[in-house]
């Protein structure tokens, strides 16, 4: 029996630098972006097909490897990720202004202090979940690669 092999791969730096994006912004990558996509899969494409999450920081990405390698790519809604609630488009600073403890807390407990209208996570590791077990099930037997986000690749490895 041939092993399913997968690589997950997080976006780059997305236009508008470090904040809080989940699936409520869908900025795209920055040039600086492109270039980390571009230098973390160099030259040697070694799948057989690509998923990727539908934001665009991801995404257009997907697409354009998919078309330089002439590989399929699948969207899949279930790997945009997780929502921030009302953290969402907020830098770090901006959050400590408001309120010094909230990332502390985020940190040190992030099931017991989402921020306000923040997607729950067992609820995210759960689409996350069937996503892969789906991916598992489809390309048995194949190299994937996989384009999303952090919280995706928590997600997977929870």
């Amino acid at each position: 029996m041939t092993k399913t092999r997968i690589d997950i791969l997080r976006h780059g730096e997305p236009e508008g630098g470090r904040k809080y994006r989940g699936h409520g912004i869908d900025d795209p990558l920055s040039d600086l972006g492109w270039r980390q996509m571009w230098a973390a899969v160099g030259t040697q494409w070694p799948w057989e097909s690509i998923i990727s999450s539908p934001m665009a920081r991801c995404r257009i990405f997907a697409e354009t490897l998919g078309t330089k390698a002439g590989l399929t790519v699948g969207i899949d809604e279930r790997l945009k990720e997780v929502g921030f609630g009302d953290w969402e488009g907020k830098t770090g600073e901006q959050l400590r202004a408001a309120d010094p403890d909230a990332l502390r807390l985020f940190y040190a407990d992030p099931v017991a202090h989402r921020p306000e209208g923040a997607e729950p996570l067992d609820r995210f590791r759960q689409r996350v979940g069937l996503a892969l077990d789906e991916a598992l099930d489809r390309y048995a037997g194949r190299h994937l690669l996989i384009v999303a986000h952090a919280g995706v690749m928590r997600a997977a490895i929870s």
